[in-house]
């Protein structure tokens, strides 16, 4: 029997499997036939040409990408002052084509080259429409050793950067840390994110961003979460992360948990994120937006 209608290829991919086991039972319950096949290989047809069937269909939705970021560019590139609501609505253009470069590389399973350059005409803008650059202020160096022992306390009702800083004491400095909720801290606590605290906001920076620059932490997954925990808390535009509002919705969903509750919870989403952004060959970060 030879298929008939369309005949779709996605590689051999858990979550590939996955969307056509979804769309083959959608089918059928439209009272059509679909059929999922497991292919070794296609007649005539080498993995580097499939490959590159592949990087063609996302080259063009790329370079489409790319030609209106170059245009949005060249207006930012004119001499003559932006009032507030032409960078406004340069910013929320820019938030759509960063949108749109995720819906891209979500299918790009192959890292088309031209999905480089899309990002790097999406980083220009960026780069125009940047503030001007501010100097983060010096961070006195904290030893790991001599906090691995200590008591930690914070505000009650954690939303993104104390619950980032909670995970961060736990896998990074003491997993069996004790982190007490108050509006006080005892004198023999480490406070954070709280006033009059060891560790809190420095300049623009977040606690979480202070806390990585203190115990010079810092990796590819660190980074990224950084950015994320800086959009959702300061909302200072400095960053954009495709991921934030998914993450700031989860968020505030916990909103009716306890504390030690929202803790659990957050240590798990902290845990997917730091493990999904390490792992990624590419992300999905917005540039800085000024100099850090």
């Amino acid at each position: 029997m030879s298929p008939k209608g369309g005949v779709h290829v996605l590689p051999a991919r858990g979550e590939c499997v996955e969307a056509f086991q979804w769309l083959a039972q959608e089918v059928e319950q439209a009272n059509g036939e679909a059929l999922l096949m497991w292919v070794e290989r296609f007649e005539g047809l080498s993995d580097a040409h499939l490959i590159e069937l592949f990087q063609g269909a996302r080259r063009k939705e790329y370079e489409s990408l790319g030609a209106r970021a170059a245009g949005l560019e060249k207006s930012l590139r004119v001499k003559a002052p932006r009032t507030a609501r032409a960078e406004a609505k340069a910013r929320d253009l820019l938030a759509r084509l960063r949108r749109e470069h995720g819906e891209i590389a979500r299918t790009d399973f192959f890292g088309a080259p031209a999905g480089i350059h899309a990002a790097a005409a999406l980083a220009r803008v960026e780069q125009a429409l940047a503030p001007a650059p501010t100097a983060d202020p010096r961070i006195p160096p904290a030893a790991v050793a001599a906090y691995r022992d200590k008591r930690w306390v914070t505000r009650p009702h954690p939303h993104v950067d104390r619950l980032a800083c909670a995970w961060l004491i736990r896998r990074f400095i003491n997993p069996r840390a004790q982190i007490r909720y108050s509006t006080t801290a005892a004198p023999e606590e480490v406070a954070f994110d709280m006033r009059g605290a060891t560790f809190g906001h420095r300049g623009s920076l977040c606690t979480f961003e202070t806390m990585l620059k203190a115990f010079g932490l810092d990796d590819p997954g660190l980074r990224a979460i950084a950015e994320i925990v800086h959009e959702i808390d300061l909302r200072d535009g400095r960053y954009v992360r495709l991921e934030g509002p998914g993450v700031d919705a989860i968020l505030k969903g916990w909103q009716v948990l306890p504390d030690a509750e929202r803790e659990v919870h957050g240590l798990a989403l902290f845990d997917g994120l730091h493990a999904a952004l390490s792992q990624s060959p590419r992300t999905t970060s917005g540039r800085r937006r000024s100099a850090r």
